[in-house]
């Protein structure tokens, strides 16, 4: 269990179930966000003998509502915070040795959608919520690692422009449709059970972790070279990023 009870870790077997904590919306504040990583660090440090797999989940109605922007628009140096905290935590997840999966029970918003996205599989409930790309409806600029992203995972330019051009609500039957969700369950329980099943199946594969992130990683390339810097709030990150990104 982690401080301030923000994310629980389980571990069934060789399954590590991540599990945000709470009913509220799980706003990537940066406290979230630490004890999501050092959840990462304890699996990483477990996971070194034997084929593993790991789960994300939240209680309650939202997996996660995004950037907690109210704490962020105080100042430019919160919202540069946030946004290099959740880049470190993609690269954490997209290097982690081990099959991933986002068992999505709720709402998905903005960088809580990049979140799920970065998994290798999403199941959600179809009962209730939804994965939304919220920033052209609250006027925010899409960063270039989170279209980095969604490059990554949807491979139509229609499902993108739907995604991120349309801002649409995209629920658990659409995603299948569009090709990004993996399949739709009734309920948080029963889409948490088929998150285990897929994982267990993983792991039955006994494929070895670092050979998994490395194809990973090859997958990812144009998403993990971008995670240097985040020009929506000011971050060029080095001199070669900071020239290109500032003729934007």
């Amino acid at each position: 269990m982690e401080s301030k009870e923000l994310c629980t870790l389980e571990k069934r077997g060789n399954i590590f179930l991540l599990t945000l904590t709470g009913n509220d919306d799980h706003r990537l504040h940066p406290n979230l966000i630490d004890s999501i990583s050092a959840v990462l660090r304890r699996v990483r440090s477990e996971s070194t003998s034997s084929s593993s797999a790991l789960i994300t989940t939240a209680q309650g109605k939202y997996f996660s509502n995004g950037y907690d922007l109210k704490w962020a628009l105080v100042d430019k140096a919160r919202q540069k915070l946030m946004s290099r905290k959740l880049r470190s935590l993609v690269s954490d997840l997209i290097t982690l040795p081990m099959p991933t999966i986002a068992a999505v029970t709720g709402h998905a918003s903005a960088g809580g959608f990049v979140f799920a996205l970065c998994h290798d599989y999403i199941l959600m409930r179809k009962d209730r919520g939804f994965l939304y790309m919220s920033e052209l409806d609250i006027g925010f600029p899409i960063p270039i690692w989170f279209s980095a992203v969604v490059k990554c995972r949807m491979g139509s330019p229609a499902v993108r422009r739907e995604v991120v051009m349309k801002a649409a609500k995209v629920t658990a039957e659409m995603g299948v449709q569009m090709g990004f969700v993996d399949s739709a369950h009734s309920g948080a329980e029963e889409t948490v059970e088929a998150a285990i099943k897929l994982g267990e199946e993983l792991v039955s594969r006994n494929w070895d972790g670092k050979t998994y992130a490395g194809c990973r990683k090859t997958l990812f390339l144009e998403l993990l070279n971008s995670l240097g810097s985040d020009e929506s709030v000011g971050d060029y990150g080095d001199e070669e990023a900071n020239k290109t990104l500032a003729k934007l």
